[in-house]
């Protein structure tokens, strides 16, 4: 008699495991599951890609900095040159003496009037 209630609750244990897994599996399968795991993943490797790009990023920085140092030193240029100032060019010319104004233009610039 032991060994028929020690094999129906080996058995019974045996089924609820399974049933168990099988479950848990059916739940991982689902279409929102699979969604939502496959968004996790893009975020960690968008994640992941991001960190690599920052790193090469500051590593190219620190090595342009060092090799401008390096040729600096190598031609003798001790601190950077003063740029000249930028030019700036009036876009219309104020000349109070002689003003240009049009009284009747023939032609019009403006396409989106009826001709």
């Amino acid at each position: 008699m032991f060994r028929r209630t020690f094999w129906f609750t080996t058995g019974v244990a045996a089924g609820v495991w399974a049933t168990t897994k099988v479950n848990r599996k059916l739940r991982q399968l689902t279409p929102e599951s699979l969604a939502a795991t496959a968004a996790n993943k893009a975020l960690e490797t968008g994640q992941r890609l991001k960190d690599r790009a920052v790193g090469f990023v500051l590593d190219v920085r620190d090595n342009m900095a060092q090799r401008e140092a390096e040729l600096e030193e190598a031609l003798g240029i001790q601190e950077s040159p003063e740029l000249p100032a930028p030019r700036r060019y009036a876009a219309i010319e104020n000349n109070r003496s002689n003003p240009k104004y049009i009284e009747n233009p023939t032609y019009s610039h403006n396409r989106n009037e009826d001709h």
